[in-house]
């Protein structure tokens, strides 16, 4: 099993597949193409579909804008073979000419994948030997420990550090929500709904059944 690093990603939304992930991908592309004079992007299948609702191509053009302009294409019709969440990156020089090209899959989580399994630039090693809560529970019941104490024990003490800075940005992103009203960034328009159905909650008196 992966470490928890894997399971809780910090990253901007609204979407963890259709945003955090591509921007993740635009920042390891614009990192190994620092002189490039113009990047072209083309976004396959789902991301190509929803995308624009869920602010793929802002995320992928706030990190490649920096360097040079950007071309966002969308194939919706096409999936590449590995994921429906394709992304192709290409980088330009000034003559035109293709100085590097990635392809990349957004696979859900806010995580990447190129498809290459153990070759692959985002593999990682399990970190932990057990794989089921059963296993662990065992694990914990003939040791005589925590559940936490196990993820001590293979993640190391510097994983509660990373885990209440996750804590953190989750609380003041529920914040967020609840204290601001109006319209959600993006092209659909949609309304923010948190606060509303919060104040309303608030104002519902609770009523108890007793059963005699």
């Amino acid at each position: 099993m992966n470490s928890l690093k894997e399971i809780f990603r910090i990253g901007k939304g609204p979407s963890s597949s259709h945003t955090m992930g591509p921007a993740h991908a635009a920042e390891i592309f614009a990192h190994r193409n620092l002189n490039a004079k113009a990047f072209e992007v083309t976004l396959y299948g789902s991301l190509a579909a929803t995308g624009k609702g869920h602010l793929t191509d802002v995320a992928i053009t706030e990190v490649l804008s920096e360097i040079a302009p950007v071309e966002i294409l969308w194939q919706p019709g096409t999936v590449l073979p590995y994921h429906t969440n394709g992304m192709r990156y290409k980088a330009f020089n000034a003559e035109k000419q293709v100085e590097d090209e990635w392809v990349v899959y957004s696979v859900g989580g806010g995580a990447l994948s190129e498809g290459k399994g153990k070759a692959d630039l985002f593999y990682t090693e399990p970190v932990y030997e057990l794989s089921t809560l059963r296993d662990i529970q065992n694990w914990c019941e003939d040791n005589g420990r925590g559940f936490w104490e196990y993820v001590d024990e293979c993640e190391g003490a510097e994983i509660w550090e990373y885990l209440h800075e996750v804590w953190t940005i989750m609380c003041e992103a529920v914040e967020s929500g609840l204290e601001n009203d109006g319209v959600l960034p993006g092209p659909l328009k949609l309304s923010r709904k948190a606060s509303n159905y919060y104040i309303k909650h608030r104002a519902i008196k609770p009523v108890y059944n007793h059963v005699v």
